[in-house]
């Protein structure tokens, strides 16, 4: 097994703004507490897979249906998600949001692939505060016919196609 088992990938579609890169940050380091944890990497070995491309998508627009893209790619599973960005709050509260978006993401994946329970969260300290250069794919949503405005989520077909 790789050194990291989980892998992330960031983006944020964007509608005319940008989304905050102080919860791509948290997002991202959410997953490396998450992967550094010997409990997670126990509960990941029971897939057989060896390692999780986790790529996530965060939207600035009303999250009303999150979408979600599980494939397996060889050896490696390819795990899309769609996240709301959340308001205003402290570094911490911020966190909080961040280690319960991608554990819900993970628990998605466990039920998919009938894992045992997940293991508890991490102790998840903030963000280092040199994680100013945290990689992020940045694209501009197509427009959508007026009908299909209001649906406040990305279709499967857009997660599946954001990162390549």
């Amino acid at each position: 097994m790789d050194e990291f088992w989980l892998h992330p990938r960031l983006g944020t579609a964007t509608r005319g703004g940008r989304a905050p890169r102080h919860y791509l940050i948290a997002l991202q380091h959410a997953v490396h507490v998450i992967d550094a944890d010997p409990r997670w990497r126990q509960w990941w070995l029971r897939s057989g897979m060896r390692g999780c491309h986790l790529g996530i998508v965060t939207e600035g627009c009303d999250h009303l249906r999150p979408s979600a893209d599980i494939r397996r790619v060889g050896d490696q599973l390819r795990a899309n998600f769609t996240c709301a960005l959340p308001s205003a709050c402290s570094d911490q509260e911020l966190m909080r949001r961040a280690m319960t978006e991608v554990r819900t993401m993970l628990e998605v994946i466990r039920a998919a692939m009938a894992l045992p329970a997940l293991p508890p969260d991490p102790e998840a300290a903030p963000p280092p505060s040199s994680a100013d250069d945290v990689p992020v794919i940045e694209k501009a949503l197509p427009s959508v016919p007026r009908e299909l405005a209001e649906q406040g989520y990305l279709t499967l077909t857009q997660v599946q196609n954001f990162f390549g």
